[in-house]
């Protein structure tokens, strides 16, 4: 082999060297390059997951921003209602307002209606207050003269009482006289007088004997009319009773219903309301003496609030009409050769019912009997 074949050898062979020498740059190269893209795919790879990852939370963020937008719509839709329950809560309240505005309105035209009868009112008000000034000075100087005049009839009833007393005590005197005349005339000349004679000097007696009652009633009604009231409680079944048994006595044949309750007790004066009850009952045995059985009944009701107590017979009674004498002295409405009495039983029982503070009045019936009533102040009832 030529030195010119061995220089294109090696000329080949050197170039065939650089050439590999090139691939092998090149393939270091590529591989280099390849590295890089490997590393490059793997970042990529990696990017991608990390990627996904935050798409995952993107997903999840979006789902909970819908979940939120779905709360968000439906307290939305709830706020909606509200507001419309608010408006129309409003309009109802509006409504209601106007109604109030109206009603305060009105209120105000009735205060100025009533602020104008109230000032009336208070003119006439101020009017009745001068007028009742003007009867009260009025009242105070017809108190002064009525406390006047009361003094005045206080002194004419003591002057009257004692002249009363006197007469009725100098009467005594020649009605005795008289009485023992006419009886001694009777003992000693009675053959010598003829029947007509007799009977006058009886009717003498007689009218004598009534007129001593009358004066021992008179002197009666004086003492209680100067009696002064001792309040106590007092049993007015007893005293009935100890005065109806004193009436038995004088007749106890006659047939009797007497009517009481056991206890019946009031205040007032004991000895007072004896005479009262001694009264009534002595009137109501008097005046039923003609009926088989009597009937006597003393009790009490309640007229307008008071306790009212009562004297009852099924006696003669009487006539309403003259209903206004029975209590007048001396006055009668029964003749008394029928029924003895001075007529001044009842004056007295009325004075005594007026001394406690009380009223005393009466109802009857011709032959169907009489009730007397009468009040007492500060009474009461124990059954």
């Amino acid at each position: 082999m030529s030195v010119l074949e061995r220089e294109h050898g090696r000329d080949a062979i050197d170039e065939t060297q650089r050439a590999l020498l090139n691939i092998l740059e090149d393939l270091t190269a590529e591989q280099s390059g390849f590295e890089a893209g490997q590393r490059a795919v793997l970042n990529i790879l990696d990017d991608a997951e990390a990627e996904k990852v935050n798409l995952e939370r993107a997903q999840r963020a979006v789902l909970n921003i819908l979940h939120d937008s779905e709360v968000e719509k439906t307290n939305l839709q709830g706020a909606q209602r509200a507001v419309v329950n608010i408006l129309e809560d409003s309009e109802a309240e509006n409504v209601s307002l106007q109604s109030a505005q109206r009603a305060v309105v009105n209120i105000l035209e009735d205060l100025d209606s009533e602020r104008s009868t109230v000032e009336v009112t208070n003119r006439e008000l101020q009017a009745q207050i001068e007028e009742r000034v003007r009867a009260q000075h009025e009242i105070n100087a017809l108190n002064a003269s009525l406390e006047s005049r009361v003094a005045e009839l206080a002194t004419a009833n003591q002057e009257l009482e004692a002249f009363t007393y006197s007469v009725a005590h100098d009467l005594r005197a020649p009605l005795r006289g008289i009485d023992g005349f006419s009886l001694a005339l009777l003992e000693d000349f009675e053959p010598k007088l003829d029947p007509e004679a007799q009977g006058y000097l009886g009717r003498i007696r007689t009218g004598v004997s009534r007129m001593g009652r009358l004066i021992d009633d008179l002197l009666h009604l004086s003492r209680i009319s100067r009696a002064e009231v001792r309040r106590e409680k007092v049993d007015l079944s007893a005293l009935a009773l100890a005065g109806m048994a004193e009436l038995q006595k004088s007749a106890p044949e006659r047939a009797l219903d007497f009517v009481i309750p056991p206890s019946l007790e009031v205040d007032g004066d004991p000895n007072l309301l004896r005479i009262v009850l001694d009264n009534l009952l002595g009137n109501a045995w008097k005046f039923s003496a003609k009926r088989i059985p009597a009937r006597i009944e003393v009790g009490t009701e309640e007229q307008n609030g008071r306790h009212v107590y009562f004297v009852r017979d099924n006696g003669a009674g009487f006539d309403m009409k003259y209903v206004g004498k029975l209590f007048a002295p001396f006055q009668r409405l029964h003749a008394a050769s029928e029924f003895p009495g001075t007529g001044i039983g009842l004056v007295t029982v009325a004075r005594i019912v007026r001394k406690h503070g009380g009223k005393i009045w009466a109802e009857g019936e011709v032959d169907k009997g009489a009730t007397l009533y009468f009040t007492l102040e500060k009474s009461i009832v124990c059954s």
